[in-house]
């Protein structure tokens, strides 16, 4: 893990981690033939926004409490490989893409939320977590109902 001089500079690196996510997701929505996965990947494009425009919120001041629920983790996404993204792949192996992103997202914020002494901070790097977890098992969820429920 990276060492930071500073609190600012790991809100800066998160803030470009999800900047880096949005547009990752957004390249691979415009990849998408089918209207409908470009539609889901332009919605993770918009949810990895807000993190980082709630990220430069916590950089003006504000703060992020976690919630006290811990998020369900069916762990599709430690047995599945991915294939790297392309204008033809399948809904399965584009959910299976952003399974394993939002898996490291998930770490990459727990890991965070460690290395930081400020208590503001590392409850906001735990409520990020917390969110990747949820998206991590949205994509794990609706693997499970199209892919796994058609084998």
């Amino acid at each position: 893990m990276e060492k930071f001089g500073s609190v600012d500079a790991l809100l800066d690196f998160a803030i470009e981690k999800e900047q880096e996510a949005a547009d990752f997701y957004a390249s691979l929505a415009g990849k998408m033939d089918k209207p409908w996965m470009r539609e889901v990947f332009e919605d993770f494009a918009r949810e990895e926004t807000k993190h980082r425009d709630k990220l430069v919120a916590v950089k003006e001041g504000q703060f992020l409490v976690p919630a006290q629920d811990k998020i369900v983790d069916l762990k599709i996404a430690e047995y599945v490989t991915e294939k790297a993204p392309s204008a033809d792949m399948e809904y399965q192996e584009a959910l299976i893409l952003a399974m394993k992103r939002e898996k490291a997202a998930f770490k990459l914020y727990t890991d965070l939320a460690e290395i930081t002494d400020d208590e503001n901070v590392k409850n906001t790097m735990l409520a990020l977590a917390q969110e990747e977890a949820k998206h991590k098992l949205w994509v794990e969820t609706e693997y499970d109902k199209v892919v796994l429920t058609d084998n």
